[in-house]
């Protein structure tokens, strides 16, 4: 009898194989937003996912919302081994920029750094992202003004003195659309980043490289707490269909973990050290 690791390795591959042929075949005639400001996409890779990145890239480019932006920001390192089918894409309207190596920080900071005030969504660089994923969290943004949109989040929790529990404590992936400080944007899915909706330290790269440096969800949950916005999530429940990749370890599986030592807790304790408990700031 083959082992559940084995079907759900199948299955994850025929998934896998659904989604290529999805983007092969997608033909959309995208509309202009309706925010009020430019919106742009924003992520990035490095040469261990080079390989797949591609696949995602020509997901963010045929969206049935079309944004003003597709930017993809590389270390200067990294550039040079950037594979051909994915400079090709620069001919469909993708913007390739290098910056600094702030790690997972590249896909939002030097967006912000850039033009602080447009609306930026941010993505990942190994996920399948459907037609109409852009026009979801717009059309959530326009119906939860200032808020910031979040596909895939986690709840919060707290003990009964009122500490924050472990993140392996925390309730992961909700499905129920909901909006309050307790909810915590997960990158992987899709965030969606209203202007100034986070506290103008949130670029502080000296801080959060010593804070956090591979934790850039749990950074920024900070920073919108202490700007006073909400995260309202989207909602259902989000499967993360992941391209396969040379990368061994990826900041998923380094950052959580039974340990509770992982990446998760040493940076929530080194920001509660720092800047207090959420919504009780220093």
């Amino acid at each position: 009898m083959p082992s559940p690791n084995w079907l759900s390795n199948l299955k994850w591959r025929v998934r896998v194989s659904k989604n290529i042929r999805e983007i092969d075949s997608r033909n959309v005639a995208p509309k202009k937003h309706p925010l009020d400001a430019p919106l742009a996409i924003s992520l990035t890779s490095f040469p261990a996912r080079f390989d797949t990145l591609a696949l995602t890239l020509r997901c963010l480019l045929a969206q049935t919302i079309r944004p003003d932006a597709v930017i993809l920001w590389v270390a200067e390192s990294d550039f040079p081994e950037l594979p051909q089918d994915v400079l090709d894409l620069q001919l469909s309207g993708l913007d390739i920029q290098t910056c600094e190596d702030i790690k997972s920080y590249k896909k939002l900071i030097p967006c912000l750094l850039e033009n602080p005030d447009r609306y930026i969504v941010t993505a990942d660089d190994d996920v399948h992202y459907e037609a109409d994923w852009l026009e979801k969290l717009v059309s959530s943004s326009m119906r939860n003004t200032g808020k910031i949109i979040s596909c895939r989040s986690h709840r919060i929790e707290y003990d009964t003195d009122g500490k924050l529990l472990p993140y392996a404590q925390w309730k992961k992936n909700i499905g129920v659309a909901t909006a309050s400080g307790e909810i915590f944007a997960t990158g992987v899915c899709g965030v969606l980043y209203p202007p100034h909706c986070l506290d103008p330290r949130v670029t502080d790269i000296e801080t959060f490289m010593r804070l956090c440096p591979s934790t850039d969800d749990v950074w920024l949950y900070w920073m919108a707490r202490l700007a006073g916005t909400e995260v309202h999530h989207l909602g259902p429940k989000r499967r993360i269909v992941e391209w396969p990749s040379s990368q061994t370890v990826s900041l998923r599986q380094k950052n959580y973990g039974s340990d509770p030592d992982n990446g998760n807790d040493r940076a929530i304790a080194a920001m509660i050290e720092h800047f207090g408990q959420p919504g009780q700031q220093k």
